[in-house]
């Protein structure tokens, strides 16, 4: 008759064993909240949309998958937009629709979990989609607008300059026009490290401050956490910003 014997771990195949374990426990609960994190972002306002988009004659097409234009004819330049983080992008669609009204060809891009950190180079190919612009320029809110002037700072001789609604750039882009707006309520963003990255802008950058503007009035996608209260409504804020946008433009 064959013996059976139990096998007997080492305190070392122990100790393996309860690290792996605990290695699986910990990769699951970082990916769990990853998942909370990245599914708690903010839904694009349908219905303000649809009520400040009746006013508009210029509607937005689906050119790619995640990638919206609105094309007015006889635009005088264009722009790439990148959106805020965590923000669903539709919610841009109102400050789009503004400035294409008034003759600015603007180009919406959707974001990899609503971060345009993980997908900063979004911008490859655009332009050439659009062969009839001779003046392009690139511009995003909050992170969206980080990273775009970092696309900006690394395609320099592609854009004649950068919009930054809300938002500081992180690298150099002193070669190109700016333009840079923030609500007079905005306490999302961070105006030290504002301050502090000023020296990235040219000598002659344009700022304007929008009075009773706050971080969320770019878009419509409701009150953002941690922001200030606004005096004036989203859809004053965003035809402020396109006015001042295209008064803006050189030339």
């Amino acid at each position: 008759m064959t013996k059976l014997t139990k096998s007997k771990l080492t305190p070392k195949g122990r100790k393996i064993i309860i690290c792996s374990v605990s290695a699986v426990v910990m990769i699951a609960v970082i990916a769990a909240a990853c998942g909370a994190y990245l599914n708690s972002y903010y839904r694009a306002d349908s219905d303000s949309i649809a009520a400040f988009s009746a006013d508009f004659t210029v509607q937005g097409r689906e050119v790619a998958d995640g990638v919206i234009a609105y094309e007015p004819e006889k635009a005088v330049a264009g722009l790439i937009f990148y959106p805020g983080g965590l923000v669903e992008y539709t919610a841009y669609e109102p400050l789009m629709q503004a400035c294409a009204e008034k003759g600015i060809l603007c180009v919406l891009l959707k974001m990899p979990f609503h971060l345009a950190v993980l997908d900063m180079n979004a911008a490859d190919g655009v332009q050439a989609q659009f062969p009839q612009i001779e003046k392009w320029y690139i511009g995003g809110h909050s992170l969206g607008g980080a990273m775009a002037s970092s696309y900006a700072a690394k395609h320099a001789d592609e854009f004649d300059g950068v919009v930054l609604l809300g938002a500081y750039p992180t690298e150099d882009i002193r070669s190109l026009n700016v333009i840079s707006l923030y609500g007079s309520e905005d306490k999302v963003m961070n105006k030290e490290k504002y301050d502090e990255y000023i020296s990235n802008l040219p000598a002659d950058f344009t700022e304007i401050v929008i009075e009773g503007g706050c971080h969320a009035g770019f878009g419509m996608y409701g009150p953002q956490d941690g922001d200030g209260t606004p005096a004036i409504t989203a859809a004053e804020q965003i035809k402020l910003t396109s006015a001042a946008v295209f008064d803006w433009l050189p030339g």
